[in-house]
């Protein structure tokens, strides 16, 4: 359920009103050692400003708080890797396919078209649901082969223009 991204391993049975839900159990287990963790850092805090000089009675709530923090932190990091983490599954289609009928991807062809065009194009995708893919393509301002290129997701997230070797061929 959620937005659908991601898989989690089922870790019990889910909702009797929702079937096919699984619940996110162990990453609401990593919620409730955070919590605790808050908690007790509140408690040390406290602890270390009721000291005095040199003389801080309140070491004893000091210590065991934060023995108690690393303790749950490191058991439930372990579990959660162990029971989710490891587990966890993209949904690649989906992913895909919200990728492509984002109209934050726009900004990889604004180097190729400039930014009139692009925010002609953009205003449009948004008005009419349309992907920026179908509209480059009816107005042919790029090709699907140069679309590709630069609407691939990899060079959209990696350092420089994605499609950067198409401004260099003239």
């Amino acid at each position: 359920m959620g937005f659908n991204e991601i898989f989690l391993p089922s870790r019990q049975p889910g909702s009797s009103i929702m079937p096919g839900k699984v619940n996110p159990v162990m990453p609401e287990v990593i919620n409730q050692v955070a919590f605790q963790v808050i908690g007790n850092d509140h408690t040390i805090c406290l602890a270390s400003e009721a000291g005095q000089l040199e003389l801080n009675v309140m070491e004893p709530v000091l210590i065991f708080n934060l023995i108690q923090s690393i303790s749950i932190m490191n058991n439930g990091f372990k579990v959660f890797t162990d029971h989710c983490l490891v587990g966890i599954e993209a949904n690649k289609e989906k992913l895909e396919k919200d990728v492509e009928r984002s109209v934050g991807i726009i900004t990889a062809v604004n180097p190729h078209l400039g930014y009139e065009a692009v925010s002609r194009i953009a205003r449009e995708a948004i008005l009419t649901g349309k992907s920026v893919r179908e509209l480059c393509l009816a107005y042919d301002v790029l090709t699907e082969e140069e679309l590709d290129l630069i609407l691939n997701p990899y060079e959209m997230t990696n350092p420089g223009i994605a499609g950067e070797e198409l401004l260099n061929k003239d």
